[in-house]
């Protein structure tokens, strides 16, 4: 009942071959002629790829440069760090502080 409609290709030659071979067309069509000519288009022409060439001086300036972003990424990021921790260190003193304040309100009662 529900079966693939998938062409058949028994062979491996590159040609599909269709489930339905199609009829012969029922009118017949006169071919026209045509008026224009039939050369092919000539082919774009492609600019030739220019290559990178990097003189001593100018792969010293990128290896700066490198070494300049990967200093100041470094730098903002244990910047960040460090800001955590300084954080985390400010909540854990005032949790100790609130604790010895309850604590010594329990004992005066």
């Amino acid at each position: 009942m529900l079966q693939p409609r998938i062409p058949v290709n028994p062979l491996p030659t590159g040609h599909t071959i269709p489930l339905a071979q199609p009829t012969a067309p029922t009118t017949a069509v006169e071919p026209v002629a045509c008026h224009h000519d039939h050369t092919p288009a000539p082919a774009p022409v492609t600019a030739p790829r220019t290559t990178v060439q990097l003189t001593p001086g100018s792969a010293l300036a990128l290896a700066a440069g490198g070494g300049t972003v990967v200093l100041i990424v470094g730098t903002v990021l244990v910047s960040m760090l460090l800001a955590v921790a300084i954080t985390g260190v400010s909540v854990a003193l005032i949790a100790v502080v609130l604790r010895l304040i309850v604590r010594d309100m329990q004992k005066s009662r």
